[in-house]
């Protein structure tokens, strides 16, 4: 069997299908990660895990603000925007402590 330009013989991977949309689980999965980011963003690197848990949680949303929202991702893109919102206040903050002395 021949394959066309953009199919493949076998069909493997095709879990996505040709939008690129997520699957249940892999939505799931991302919002739980994007919420263990955010919560351990107020612990620690803050500046990194916010906008990690926000992009986890975007997806997790599928992109869109459009229909059903799980708690996880939504849950994931506050928190990171808190914890990012945070950062940004705790470094701007930190910098004008200086006064200009090492």
């Amino acid at each position: 069997m021949m394959a066309s330009f953009g199919q493949g013989s076998r069909g493997y991977p095709r879990s996505r299908g040709r939008t690129g949309a997520r699957t249940g689980p892999d939505r799931a999965t991302l919002g739980i990660i994007g919420v263990v980011c955010a919560v351990a963003g107020f612990f620690a690197l803050h500046i990194i895990l916010g906008p990690i848990a926000m992009v986890c949680g975007w997806l997790a949303m599928g992109r869109s603000w459009a229909g059903s929202r799980p708690v996880p991702a939504v849950v994931a893109l506050v928190l990171g925007a808190v914890d990012t919102l945070l950062a940004i206040v705790w470094l701007a903050g930190s910098a004008g402590m200086n006064n200009g002395l090492l």
